[in-house]
C-alpha cells in the first residue's frame, strides 16, 4: 500500500492499494467509526463496485443504506442534492454517521458537498473509481455543484476522513472515461514535474495503464504539496486550475453534452498555452494530448467561449487570474482585467 499524508487542519490519508475496495469497511470502522454509512455512487459505477463496498462495510458492523443517482455532470444540480438531504432524513443518518462517494468527479463533489451542509457537516469517505477522481478531484477537500450560470459556482470545503484509491477499479473504465482522466493527468505534468511529463508523452493509451501505480501517486503528491501550503485556494493553490478557465467555458458553451471535464481541460490547457505560453510547450503539450486522443481545440469560437469565462471562480471583481506553464513543469499565476484578459485571444476572435 502507497499511503500518502494530507497535511492540512483536518489531516487525513490518500491510501492505494490494488483490491482495498474489498477491505473499505475495516478502514472506515477504524478511522471514523459510527453505526450507519451511506453510500452515494451512480448507475455505472453502481453495477461494478457497490456490492464490494456494501458486503465489506456490512462486514465491519455498519448498517448500508446506498443512494444512486443518474451518471454525468448534469446529476451534479441543486435538484439532485435536495435528494440526496431527502434520503439522508428518510434514512435517519446522523452527524455520528458518513457518508460514501463511490464514484468520479461528481459523485465525489456532490457527496462532499452533501457531507459539509447535511446536519451542518458529517464525516465523509472518498473511494474513487475514475482516473480523473483518482488523481484529481477526490483529494484536497473541494466540494461543490453546479449551477446553469456555470460550474461548481456553489460549494464548500470538506476534506475527507480518508481516501481510499483502487487501481483495480480502473479495469473497468470505458476507454472515453480513460482519456478524459488523462487529461488531469497531463495538468499535473505541466504545473509541475517535467518527468512526469516525459512519461506521458512516451506512452500512450495501449501502454500507459502499465504506469499506473506510479502516476497515481505522482499526482497525487503534487497534490497533497499544493493543498497543503494552499488549503483554501487563495494563492498557490490556483496552479491545480491550469486550464480550467477556458475548459470550464467550454464545458458551458456546450452544456456539458458535448466535452467531459478532462477533455475540455485539455482544450484549455492547449489554448492557454497555444496563446500565452512558449511555442516548443504549445507543440509538445498538443502532441502529448493527441497520443490519449484528447481535443486540442474545439469548433467553438473564442468569441463565443471568452465571456462564459467571466463565470469563472477564480474571478476577483473586474480581474480574473489565470495560469500559463512557461516551461513545461512550471506553473505562473498571473492576473489581468477581464478586458486584458480577453485580448491576449483578441488576434483570433
Amino acid at each position: 500500500m502507497t499511503t500518502i499524508h494530507v497535511p492540512v487542519r483536518d489531516s487525513y490519508d490518500v491510501l492505494i492499494e490494488r483490491g482495498i475496495l474489498s477491505r473499505c469497511g475495516e478502514i472506515v470502522k477504524e478511522r471514523i467509526g459510527g453505526s450507519t454509512c451511506a453510500v452515494i455512487t451512480d448507475d455505472n459505477v453502481g453495477r461494478f463496485h457497490a456490492k464490494t463496498v456494501e458486503t465489506s462495510l456490512a462486514a465491519a458492523g455498519f448498517r448500508v443504506v446506498k443512494y444512486v443517482l443518474p451518471h454525468g455532470e448534469s446529476s451534479k444540480c441543486a435538484e439532485m442534492l435536495l435528494k440526496i438531504y431527502s434520503f439522508l432524513c428518510e434514512n435517519d443518518v446522523t452527524r455520528a454517521d458518513c457518508l460514501i462517494a463511490l464514484g468520479g468527479g461528481v459523485v465525489g463533489d456532490i457527496t462532499g458537498f452533501a457531507a459539509a451542509t447535511f446536519l451542518r457537516g458529517l464525516p465523509y469517505v472518498q473511494i474513487p473509481t475514475s482516473l480523473l477522481a483518482q488523481v484529481d478531484s477526490s483529494v484536497g477537500g473541494k466540494t461543490a455543484i453546479d449551477l446553469p450560470e456555470g460550474k461548481n459556482l456553489v460549494g464548500a470545503f470538506k476534506q475527507p476522513k480518508v481516501v481510499l484509491c483502487d487501481p483495480d477499479t480502473l479495469k473497468t473504465l470505458p476507454r472515453a472515461f480513460l482519456i478524459d482522466g488523462m487529461g488531469e493527468v497531463i495538468k499535473y505534468g505541466m504545473i509541475a514535474d517535467a518527468k512526469l511529463f516525459d512519461l506521458l508523452c512516451q506512452c500512450d493509451l495501449s501502454d500507459v495503464q502499465a504506469h499506473f501505480e506510479e502516476i497515481i501517486p505522482a499526482c497525487v503528491g503534487i497534490k497533497r504539496d499544493v493543498v497543503a501550503e494552499d488549503e483554501l485556494d487563495t494563492g498557490l493553490r490556483m496552479i491545480l486550475n491550469f486550464g480550467h478557465t477556458l475548459g470550464h467555458a467550454v464545458e458551458a458553451y456546450y452544456h456539458y453534452e458535448t466535452y467531459t471535464h478532462g477533455c475540455a481541460v485539455a482544450v484549455g490547457m492547449c489554448l492557454m498555452t497555444k496563446y500565452c505560453g512558449e511555442p516548443e510547450a504549445y507543440q509538445r503539450l498538443k502532441t502529448c494530448c493527441e497520443r490519449y486522443e484528447l481535443p486540442t481545440d474545439v469548433p467553438a469560437p473564442l468569441s463565443g467561449l471568452l465571456p462564459l469565462c467571466g463565470h469563472d471562480k477564480k474571478r476577483m471583481g473586474g480581474k480574473i487570474r489565470y495560469i500559463v506553464c512557461k516551461p513545461v513543469g512550471k506553473a505562473e499565476i498571473r492576473t489581468a482585467s477581464f478586458a486584458d484578459f480577453c485580448a491576449l485571444f483578441e488576434r483570433s476572435v
